[in-house]
């Protein structure tokens, strides 16, 4: 299985380099993992309505772009559905089974994402109606995937 990660902004902080480093390097062992960086859009806290909404065309434009053909595309959005861990894994073993080889995640920037990449997704999933901020974000996306190969794989992890 190839595993996508597209997600808007460079993340800074050597904790989150660090930690991404190392489920990157777990998850080795089920999957290849490719990690797409999509840089954010300046946006001001003064921004109207109408200029994040640019902001988020613009950032949207360019996830369209990295979108690997024929992947299975997992959107993360606050309005998508909640999965427990284990339906993660259900949904990454059921969408095995039928011949998906590549599914792709999608992590919006601060400002969230356009509509049209919300379009495009074949499934929305949201982890919780909090939001986080993204350089977290993708820590806590690579471990939900570790979690859900793990358990997939039926290898004991921690509760």
């Amino acid at each position: 299985m190839k595993v996508t990660i597209i997600s808007v902004g460079k993340i800074k902080e050597k904790f989150f380099t660090e930690a991404i480093k190392e489920y990157s390097k777990r998850l080795s062992k089920y999957c290849k993992l490719v990690e797409v960086e999509i840089p954010d859009e300046r946006a001001d806290d003064n921004f109207s309505s109408s200029e994040i909404e640019q902001v988020k065309i613009k950032e949207g434009q360019k996830i369209l772009n990295s979108i690997p053909k024929n992947s299975y595309l997992i959107v993360l959005d606050i309005k998508g559905s909640q999965l427990s861990s284990e339906d993660l894994a259900k949904k990454i073993k059921t969408l095995s089974i039928q011949g998906t080889s590549h599914i792709t995640f999608v992590i919006g920037g601060s400002n969230g994402l356009w509509e049209e990449v919300l379009e495009k997704g074949n499934f929305i999933l949201s982890f919780s109606k909090m939001t986080f901020p993204h350089q977290l974000f993708k820590v806590i996306l690579l471990e939900q995937i570790y979690r859900a190969f793990k358990i997939n794989a039926g290898e004991t992890y921690h509760k």
